[in-house]
Protein backbone atom coordinates (compact mmCIF):
# COMPACT_ATOMS: atom_id res chain seq x y z
CA UNK A 1 0.00 0.00 0.00
CA UNK A 2 1.47 3.57 -0.54
CA UNK A 3 -0.28 6.43 1.58
CA UNK A 4 -1.02 9.79 0.20
CA UNK A 5 1.58 12.28 -0.29
CA UNK A 6 0.69 14.57 2.15
CA UNK A 7 1.95 12.54 4.58
CA UNK A 8 5.50 12.65 3.23
CA UNK A 9 5.90 15.79 4.81
CA UNK A 10 4.69 15.31 8.93
CA UNK A 11 7.48 14.47 10.50
CA UNK A 12 7.26 11.63 13.16
CA UNK A 13 5.72 13.05 16.74
CA UNK A 14 7.65 13.37 19.17
CA UNK A 15 5.52 12.49 22.05
CA UNK A 16 4.30 9.10 20.35
CA UNK A 17 7.76 8.04 19.92
CA UNK A 18 8.52 9.07 23.30
CA UNK A 19 5.57 6.83 24.42
CA UNK A 20 7.34 4.05 22.94
CA UNK A 21 10.76 4.06 24.12
CA UNK A 22 9.54 4.96 28.06
CA UNK A 23 7.54 1.45 27.36
CA UNK A 24 10.61 -0.64 26.27
CA UNK A 25 12.67 0.67 29.27
CA UNK A 26 9.92 -0.06 31.92
CA UNK A 27 9.24 -3.29 30.70
CA UNK A 28 12.88 -3.79 31.24
CA UNK A 29 12.06 -3.33 34.74
CA UNK A 30 13.91 0.15 34.56
CA UNK A 31 12.02 3.05 36.47
CA UNK A 32 11.43 5.79 33.93
CA UNK A 33 10.25 9.68 35.31
CA UNK A 34 8.71 11.21 32.58
CA UNK A 35 8.63 14.90 31.93
CA UNK A 36 8.48 15.70 28.52
CA UNK A 37 4.93 15.80 27.80
CA UNK A 38 2.62 18.18 28.76
CA UNK A 39 -0.01 15.81 30.29
CA UNK A 40 -1.28 16.66 33.57
CA UNK A 41 -0.68 13.90 35.88
CA UNK A 42 -3.33 14.71 38.20
CA UNK A 43 -7.00 13.77 38.80
CA UNK A 44 -9.51 15.93 36.55
CA UNK A 45 -11.83 18.33 39.03
CA UNK A 46 -14.29 16.68 41.29
CA UNK A 47 -17.16 18.95 40.25
CA UNK A 48 -16.73 17.81 36.51
CA UNK A 49 -16.95 14.43 36.61
CA UNK A 50 -19.38 14.49 38.89
CA UNK A 51 -21.27 16.69 36.53
CA UNK A 52 -20.51 13.97 34.00
CA UNK A 53 -21.23 10.95 35.74
CA UNK A 54 -24.97 12.62 35.74
CA UNK A 55 -24.98 13.63 32.56
CA UNK A 56 -24.00 9.83 31.36
CA UNK A 57 -27.68 9.22 32.55
CA UNK A 58 -28.88 11.60 30.87
CA UNK A 59 -30.92 9.37 27.31
CA UNK A 60 -30.64 12.87 25.79
CA UNK A 61 -27.07 12.86 25.53
CA UNK A 62 -26.79 9.30 24.13
CA UNK A 63 -27.77 10.01 20.64
CA UNK A 64 -25.66 12.64 17.79
CA UNK A 65 -24.60 16.05 18.97
CA UNK A 66 -25.04 18.80 17.01
CA UNK A 67 -21.43 20.62 15.55
CA UNK A 68 -22.94 23.72 16.91
CA UNK A 69 -22.81 22.78 20.46
CA UNK A 70 -25.37 22.81 23.37
CA UNK A 71 -26.68 26.23 23.83
CA UNK A 72 -26.16 25.63 27.79
CA UNK A 73 -22.22 25.02 26.48
CA UNK A 74 -22.52 27.81 24.53
CA UNK A 75 -23.64 30.18 26.93
CA UNK A 76 -21.58 28.87 29.81
CA UNK A 77 -18.13 29.40 27.31
CA UNK A 78 -19.52 33.13 26.72
CA UNK A 79 -20.34 33.89 30.66
CA UNK A 80 -16.80 32.69 31.55
CA UNK A 81 -14.82 34.64 28.24
CA UNK A 82 -16.59 37.73 29.76
CA UNK A 83 -15.84 36.96 33.48
CA UNK A 84 -12.40 35.89 33.14
CA UNK A 85 -11.01 38.20 30.98
CA UNK A 86 -13.99 41.07 29.65
CA UNK A 87 -14.59 40.52 26.77
CA UNK A 88 -17.80 40.20 25.45
CA UNK A 89 -19.19 37.56 22.77
CA UNK A 90 -22.41 36.57 21.18
CA UNK A 91 -22.99 32.43 22.37
CA UNK A 92 -24.80 32.13 19.16
CA UNK A 93 -22.13 33.48 16.42
CA UNK A 94 -19.03 33.51 18.44
CA UNK A 95 -18.42 30.67 20.52
CA UNK A 96 -18.17 27.45 18.61
CA UNK A 97 -16.97 23.95 20.32
CA UNK A 98 -14.33 21.71 19.54
CA UNK A 99 -12.82 18.44 20.05
CA UNK A 100 -9.64 19.85 21.92
CA UNK A 101 -6.86 22.48 20.90
CA UNK A 102 -5.55 20.02 18.64
CA UNK A 103 -8.81 19.39 16.81
CA UNK A 104 -9.01 23.34 16.53
CA UNK A 105 -5.80 23.92 14.99
CA UNK A 106 -6.12 21.43 12.61
CA UNK A 107 -9.53 22.50 11.29
CA UNK A 108 -9.21 26.14 11.40
CA UNK A 109 -6.20 25.49 8.60
CA UNK A 110 -8.34 23.60 6.61
CA UNK A 111 -11.05 26.37 6.86
CA UNK A 112 -8.58 28.96 6.23
CA UNK A 113 -6.01 27.51 3.87
CA UNK A 114 -5.09 26.35 0.70
CA UNK A 115 -2.53 25.80 -1.84
CA UNK A 116 -0.54 28.85 -2.61
CA UNK A 117 -0.97 30.40 0.87
CA UNK A 118 1.67 31.12 3.10
CA UNK A 119 0.90 30.69 7.43
CA UNK A 120 2.96 32.25 9.65
CA UNK A 121 4.01 30.03 12.56
CA UNK A 122 5.93 30.82 15.84
CA UNK A 123 8.68 28.26 16.25
CA UNK A 124 9.75 26.65 18.62
CA UNK A 125 5.81 25.28 19.01
CA UNK A 126 3.81 23.21 19.01
CA UNK A 127 4.77 21.13 16.17
CA UNK A 128 0.96 20.95 15.85
CA UNK A 129 0.80 23.98 13.95
CA UNK A 130 3.69 22.70 11.30
CA UNK A 131 1.37 19.79 10.39
CA UNK A 132 -1.99 21.59 10.36
CA UNK A 133 -0.60 24.07 7.68
CA UNK A 134 0.80 20.85 5.37
CA UNK A 135 -2.32 19.11 5.59
CA UNK A 136 -3.82 22.10 4.12
CA UNK A 137 -1.97 22.28 1.16
CA UNK A 138 -0.31 25.72 2.81
CA UNK A 139 3.29 26.76 2.54
CA UNK A 140 4.75 27.95 6.47
CA UNK A 141 6.94 30.64 7.18
CA UNK A 142 8.80 30.36 11.09
CA UNK A 143 8.67 33.38 12.88
CA UNK A 144 11.84 32.78 15.22
CA UNK A 145 11.22 33.19 18.81
CA UNK A 146 14.51 34.33 20.17
CA UNK A 147 15.24 35.07 23.99
CA UNK A 148 16.74 38.32 23.05
CA UNK A 149 13.50 39.06 21.97
CA UNK A 150 12.03 37.47 25.01
CA UNK A 151 10.27 34.94 22.88
CA UNK A 152 8.05 37.01 20.83
CA UNK A 153 8.01 36.90 17.15
CA UNK A 154 9.65 39.55 15.15
CA UNK A 155 6.67 41.46 12.85
CA UNK A 156 8.57 43.84 11.40
CA UNK A 157 11.41 41.39 9.02
CA UNK A 158 9.05 38.88 7.76
CA UNK A 159 9.75 38.90 3.64
CA UNK A 160 7.18 41.08 1.61
CA UNK A 161 7.02 38.02 -0.76
CA UNK A 162 5.62 36.05 2.12
CA UNK A 163 3.45 38.88 3.53
CA UNK A 164 1.52 39.54 0.36
CA UNK A 165 1.09 35.79 0.08
CA UNK A 166 0.15 35.12 3.95
CA UNK A 167 -3.47 34.27 5.29
CA UNK A 168 -3.10 32.82 8.85
CA UNK A 169 -0.73 33.81 11.70
CA UNK A 170 -0.85 31.24 14.94
CA UNK A 171 0.32 33.04 17.73
CA UNK A 172 0.62 30.62 21.32
CA UNK A 173 0.78 32.76 24.60
CA UNK A 174 1.61 31.45 27.57
CA UNK A 175 3.67 29.83 25.22
CA UNK A 176 4.91 25.80 25.02
CA UNK A 177 7.19 25.42 24.84
CA UNK A 178 9.41 28.56 26.04
CA UNK A 179 6.98 29.30 28.91
CA UNK A 180 7.10 32.88 28.04
CA UNK A 181 4.21 35.55 28.16
CA UNK A 182 2.92 37.93 25.92
CA UNK A 183 1.60 41.17 27.11
CA UNK A 184 -1.56 43.77 26.20
CA UNK A 185 0.63 45.81 24.38
CA UNK A 186 2.33 42.83 21.97
CA UNK A 187 -1.60 41.83 21.34
CA UNK A 188 -2.63 45.22 20.32
CA UNK A 189 0.35 45.54 17.91
CA UNK A 190 -0.86 41.49 16.51
CA UNK A 191 -4.13 43.57 15.80
CA UNK A 192 -2.72 46.51 14.57
CA UNK A 193 -0.37 44.36 12.23
CA UNK A 194 -3.61 41.86 11.14
CA UNK A 195 -5.47 44.50 10.04
CA UNK A 196 -2.83 46.22 7.89
CA UNK A 197 -2.18 42.75 5.80
CA UNK A 198 -5.52 41.15 5.98
CA UNK A 199 -4.12 38.45 8.07
CA UNK A 200 -6.58 36.16 10.29
CA UNK A 201 -4.83 35.46 13.83
CA UNK A 202 -5.22 32.30 15.43
CA UNK A 203 -4.52 32.52 19.18
CA UNK A 204 -3.44 28.96 20.92
CA UNK A 205 -4.94 30.03 24.29
CA UNK A 206 -4.00 26.56 26.15
CA UNK A 207 -2.14 27.95 29.09
CA UNK A 208 -3.79 30.70 29.99
CA UNK A 209 -5.09 29.41 33.81
CA UNK A 210 -1.93 28.23 35.16
CA UNK A 211 -0.24 30.82 36.23
CA UNK A 212 2.54 31.69 39.08
CA UNK A 213 2.79 34.32 41.30
CA UNK A 214 0.19 36.52 40.69
CA UNK A 215 0.15 36.55 37.00
CA UNK A 216 -2.81 36.72 35.47
CA UNK A 217 -2.82 35.93 31.64
CA UNK A 218 -4.57 38.09 28.89
CA UNK A 219 -7.14 36.63 26.22
CA UNK A 220 -6.03 37.82 22.90
CA UNK A 221 -9.50 38.73 22.27
CA UNK A 222 -9.33 41.45 25.16
CA UNK A 223 -7.17 43.90 22.39
CA UNK A 224 -9.70 46.12 20.73
CA UNK A 225 -10.45 44.78 17.70
CA UNK A 226 -9.30 41.67 18.16
CA UNK A 227 -12.36 39.89 17.50
CA UNK A 228 -12.35 41.84 13.70
CA UNK A 229 -8.47 40.24 12.68
CA UNK A 230 -9.03 36.63 14.55
CA UNK A 231 -9.72 34.23 17.16
CA UNK A 232 -8.85 32.35 20.49
CA UNK A 233 -8.65 28.33 20.84
CA UNK A 234 -9.32 28.44 24.52
CA UNK A 235 -8.76 24.60 25.78
CA UNK A 236 -9.83 23.05 29.23
CA UNK A 237 -7.66 20.36 28.84
CA UNK A 238 -4.66 22.31 30.72
CA UNK A 239 -6.96 23.93 33.68
CA UNK A 240 -9.24 21.29 34.64
CA UNK A 241 -6.71 18.25 34.02
CA UNK A 242 -9.25 17.46 31.18
CA UNK A 243 -6.53 16.10 28.27
CA UNK A 244 -8.38 13.61 28.02
CA UNK A 245 -11.86 14.76 27.78
CA UNK A 246 -11.31 16.46 24.45
CA UNK A 247 -13.51 19.84 24.98
CA UNK A 248 -13.00 23.39 24.39
CA UNK A 249 -14.07 26.23 21.87
CA UNK A 250 -12.90 28.64 19.68
CA UNK A 251 -14.12 32.38 19.86
CA UNK A 252 -13.95 35.25 18.06
CA UNK A 253 -14.54 36.25 14.02
CA UNK A 254 -17.66 35.59 13.29
CA UNK A 255 -16.54 34.77 9.50
CA UNK A 256 -14.07 32.23 11.02
CA UNK A 257 -16.84 30.94 13.50
CA UNK A 258 -19.36 30.49 10.17
CA UNK A 259 -16.90 28.87 8.20
CA UNK A 260 -16.66 26.43 10.83
CA UNK A 261 -20.10 25.50 10.82
CA UNK A 262 -19.83 24.72 7.29
CA UNK A 263 -16.80 22.60 7.05
CA UNK A 264 -17.50 20.63 10.02
CA UNK A 265 -20.26 18.72 9.75
CA UNK A 266 -18.89 17.02 6.50
CA UNK A 267 -15.94 15.52 9.63
CA UNK A 268 -17.73 14.62 12.24
CA UNK A 269 -20.66 15.26 14.66
CA UNK A 270 -19.88 17.55 17.74
CA UNK A 271 -18.48 16.85 21.24
CA UNK A 272 -20.43 14.01 23.16
CA UNK A 273 -23.59 15.47 25.32
CA UNK A 274 -22.25 14.59 28.69
CA UNK A 275 -18.85 16.37 28.00
CA UNK A 276 -20.28 19.12 27.27
CA UNK A 277 -21.93 18.53 31.00
CA UNK A 278 -18.94 18.43 32.17
CA UNK A 279 -17.12 21.44 30.99
CA UNK A 280 -20.16 23.81 31.74
CA UNK A 281 -19.40 23.11 35.88
CA UNK A 282 -15.96 23.37 34.54
CA UNK A 283 -16.64 26.82 33.74
CA UNK A 284 -19.03 27.87 36.81
CA UNK A 285 -18.77 25.95 39.60
CA UNK A 286 -15.28 24.86 39.02
CA UNK A 287 -13.90 27.76 37.42
CA UNK A 288 -11.80 28.74 41.31
CA UNK A 289 -9.91 24.57 40.20
CA UNK A 290 -7.06 25.81 38.05
CA UNK A 291 -5.57 28.49 40.42
CA UNK A 292 -5.25 25.11 42.73
CA UNK A 293 -2.98 23.78 40.26
CA UNK A 294 -1.16 26.34 39.98
CA UNK A 295 -0.20 26.50 43.28
CA UNK A 296 0.69 22.76 43.03
CA UNK A 297 2.69 23.31 39.61
CA UNK A 298 4.32 26.66 41.13
CA UNK A 299 5.72 24.33 44.22
CA UNK A 300 6.91 21.52 41.46
CA UNK A 301 8.63 24.67 39.67
CA UNK A 302 10.45 25.78 42.67
CA UNK A 303 11.84 21.97 43.33
CA UNK A 304 13.47 21.70 39.97
CA UNK A 305 14.69 24.62 38.49
CA UNK A 306 17.77 24.82 41.38
CA UNK A 307 18.98 20.89 40.28
CA UNK A 308 18.69 22.25 35.91
CA UNK A 309 20.64 25.41 36.86
CA UNK A 310 22.98 23.45 38.73
CA UNK A 311 24.02 20.88 35.95
CA UNK A 312 24.47 23.55 33.24
CA UNK A 313 21.22 25.26 32.11
CA UNK A 314 20.18 28.63 32.06
CA UNK A 315 16.70 28.70 32.99
CA UNK A 316 14.03 31.60 33.79
CA UNK A 317 11.39 31.16 36.32
CA UNK A 318 8.68 31.18 34.52
CA UNK A 319 5.02 32.83 35.37
CA UNK A 320 2.88 30.40 33.35
CA UNK A 321 2.20 27.48 31.50
CA UNK A 322 3.36 23.78 32.34
CA UNK A 323 6.88 24.07 30.98
CA UNK A 324 10.80 24.61 31.61
CA UNK A 325 12.94 25.74 28.84
CA UNK A 326 16.66 25.54 29.43
CA UNK A 327 19.20 26.65 28.03
CA UNK A 328 21.94 24.50 27.55
CA UNK A 329 25.36 26.13 28.57
CA UNK A 330 27.54 23.37 27.17
CA UNK A 331 28.80 22.74 24.11
CA UNK A 332 26.28 19.68 23.66
CA UNK A 333 23.08 19.33 21.74
CA UNK A 334 19.66 19.02 22.65
CA UNK A 335 18.99 15.52 20.96
CA UNK A 336 22.31 14.55 22.65
CA UNK A 337 21.77 15.81 25.97
CA UNK A 338 18.44 14.81 26.16
CA UNK A 339 19.28 10.87 25.31
CA UNK A 340 22.26 11.03 28.10
CA UNK A 341 19.63 12.33 30.48
CA UNK A 342 17.39 9.67 29.60
CA UNK A 343 20.35 7.00 29.66
CA UNK A 344 22.28 8.29 32.58
CA UNK A 345 19.46 9.24 34.95
CA UNK A 346 16.23 7.57 33.32
CA UNK A 347 14.72 10.78 33.05
CA UNK A 348 12.79 11.71 30.16
CA UNK A 349 12.85 15.32 28.64
CA UNK A 350 12.23 17.30 25.67
CA UNK A 351 15.13 18.23 22.97
CA UNK A 352 14.28 21.43 21.86
CA UNK A 353 15.39 21.04 18.14
CA UNK A 354 11.71 18.95 18.05
CA UNK A 355 9.81 21.89 18.29
CA UNK A 356 11.39 23.31 15.33
CA UNK A 357 14.99 24.72 14.55
CA UNK A 358 15.56 27.57 16.85
CA UNK A 359 14.85 25.50 20.11
CA UNK A 360 17.89 23.78 19.06
CA UNK A 361 20.24 24.93 22.17
CA UNK A 362 17.55 24.50 24.69
CA UNK A 363 15.48 21.39 26.16
CA UNK A 364 11.79 21.42 27.95
CA UNK A 365 10.94 20.00 31.01
CA UNK A 366 7.39 19.32 32.01
CA UNK A 367 6.12 19.71 35.62
CA UNK A 368 3.87 17.01 34.88
CA UNK A 369 5.26 14.54 38.14
CA UNK A 370 4.60 14.64 41.91
CA UNK A 371 7.41 16.52 44.10
CA UNK A 372 8.62 12.87 45.20
CA UNK A 373 8.88 11.94 41.83
CA UNK A 374 10.69 15.08 41.10
CA UNK A 375 12.43 15.05 44.19
CA UNK A 376 13.88 11.21 42.70
CA UNK A 377 14.26 13.04 39.24
CA UNK A 378 16.47 15.72 40.86
CA UNK A 379 18.44 13.24 43.22
CA UNK A 380 19.37 11.38 39.90
CA UNK A 381 20.17 14.76 37.94
CA UNK A 382 22.56 15.63 40.58
CA UNK A 383 24.94 12.85 39.54
CA UNK A 384 25.12 14.72 35.89
CA UNK A 385 28.06 17.05 35.15
CA UNK A 386 27.76 18.67 31.48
Amino acid sequence: MKPASRLNALKPYLFATLAKRIEEQRAKGIDIIALASGDPDLATCPLVVNAAIEALRNPKNHTYPTNRGKAAFLNAAADFMAARFGVSLDPVYEIFPVLGGKEAVHHLGFALLGEGDYCLYTEPGYPIYESAIHLAGAAGHALPLLESNAFLPDLDNIPSEVLARARVLYLNYPNNPTGAVATREFFAKVVDFARRNDLIVIHDNAYSEITFDGYIAPSFLESPGAADVGVEIFSLSKGWNMTGWRIGFIAGNRDVISALKHLKPNIDAGPFGAIQDAAIAALTVGWRFPREMSRVYQERRDVIIPVLRNIGLHVNEPVASLFLWGRIMADISSADLANRIFEEAGVVISPGCSFGASGEGYVRVALTAPIERLTEAARRLQRLTL
